[in-house]
């Protein structure tokens, strides 16, 4: 079954309006970097952060005391409604479903309350900041902002999870009576967050993030929302998602996107939106293109973006959606001259373009992947 994107909305650490911040990609523009710290720490990161006024709009009383994670998807679900021309009312609020991809969650609220607790005892528990600690919480905020009573769910996974989200939208639409399907993926970042990533090796110190490179130096975290709205006509179709799976080790990742490539590519494929972001995952990605689809062009926003995890395959689909709207693709930022692929080095037409791959890899063991078309 294909489904088409009817709407999308998206938060970044460029901006908020899709055609602004395409426009920045286009011309080969990045997220500035700040520092975050922590204060009886002794290191800091740099992270790509979302605007404060990128906000200023998404002013809804349930948001008041919401983490950033909520506020980001609300304001990329608004605008993904908005740009596909819906409004949610009492006549069509339950043939609208809300899919909601999440990775790390609200780690700083999380991290407030559980320090609290440390400092002072269990007494000082905060019932305000604990319901910000749970997962469905921002798909809670979301659906009640926009009067959502259909179906919601929260899909919990690592950078691969907003397409997993789409594939399970795609099931949903199968076998329910829905007009809609809102896919949300979205994520905030806390030094916390940094520091583990550091301990597993896949954060860098400072940018760039150089993809696909002969050493993985590593990522740039980074903040912000990803939407889409799904309906069952449009121009730009989600053609096949695939379901993907799990690797129990890094050498496996290439096997398995090798996998999903193969199904993916029954028809001739255009470019590829990859997630390459400096890591490990660049290597298997590389040798599984090389491989399977080695005269497809390949590019990634990380470098540009940052990588935003629970929110970077929503990123991934908007892009691929765009690259397929506007005929052309903004060029791949800090990669070496001598990577062995057909990389869009810059502002690169495709007037011919018809299909499309994203191609999701996490760095906790999850791959998946879709492919779009433009009709």
């Amino acid at each position: 079954m294909s489904l088409a994107i009817a709407g999308m909305g998206w938060v970044t650490p460029l901006g908020t309006a899709i055609d602004l911040v395409w426009k920045r990609l286009i011309a080969g523009e990045e997220a500035s970097a700040t520092t975050i710290s922590e204060e009886f720490a002794c290191r800091s990161y740099a992270v790509f952060r979302v605007p404060e006024s990128a906000l200023k709009h998404v002013t809804h009383a349930r948001l008041r005391r919401s983490s950033a994670i909520s506020r980001f998807a609300a304001a990329a679900g608004l605008s993904a409604l908005e740009s596909g021309g819906l409004k949610i009312d009492a006549t069509n609020a339950e043939r609208v479903a809300l899919i909601f991809a999440i990775s790390n969650g609200g780690v700083i609220y999380t991290k407030r309350f559980y320090r609290d607790i440390v400092n002072t005892g269990a007494e000082s528990a905060s019932p305000l900041l604990f319901p910000e600690t749970v997962f469905n919480a921002p798909a809670s905020h979301l659906a009640a902002i926009l009067g959502i009573t259909g179906v919601t769910y929260t899909l919990v996974g690592d950078g691969a999870v907003g397409l997993a989200a789409v594939k399970m939208a795609q099931e949903l639409m199968e076998s329910e009576p829905l007009d809609y399907c809102l896919v949300v993926g979205t994520e905030e970042i806390d030094w916390l967050l940094c520091d583990a990533y550091r301990r597993w090796r896949l954060l860098r110190v400072a940018p760039p993030i150089e993809p696909y490179g002969k050493q993985n130096r590593g990522m740039i975290l980074s903040e912000g929302a990803g939407a889409i709205l799904l309906a069952r006509d449009g121009r730009i179709l989600i053609e096949c998602a695939h379901p993907g799976g799990y690797f129990s080790r890094r050498a496996e990742a290439e096997k398995l996107l090798k996998h999903i490539l193969c199904d993916l590519a029954q028809t001739e494929i255009d470019f590829v939106i990859s997630s390459a972001n400096g890591t490990f995952i660049d290597v298997a990605e590389s040798h599984a293109l090389q491989r399977l689809l080695p005269n497809a062009l390949v590019y990634t926003v990380k470098p540009a973006l940052g990588e935003s995890v629970g929110a970077a395959g929503l990123w991934q689909v908007i892009l691929a959606a765009e690259a397929l709207r506007r005929r052309e693709l903004p060029p791949v930022l800090h990669a070496d001259s001598k990577v062995p692929m057909r990389l869009s080095r810059s502002r690169t037409p495709i007037p011919d373009a018809r299909h499309a791959i994203v191609l999701g890899c996490g760095l906790n063991q999850q791959a998946a992947g879709l492919r779009l078309v433009c009709d």
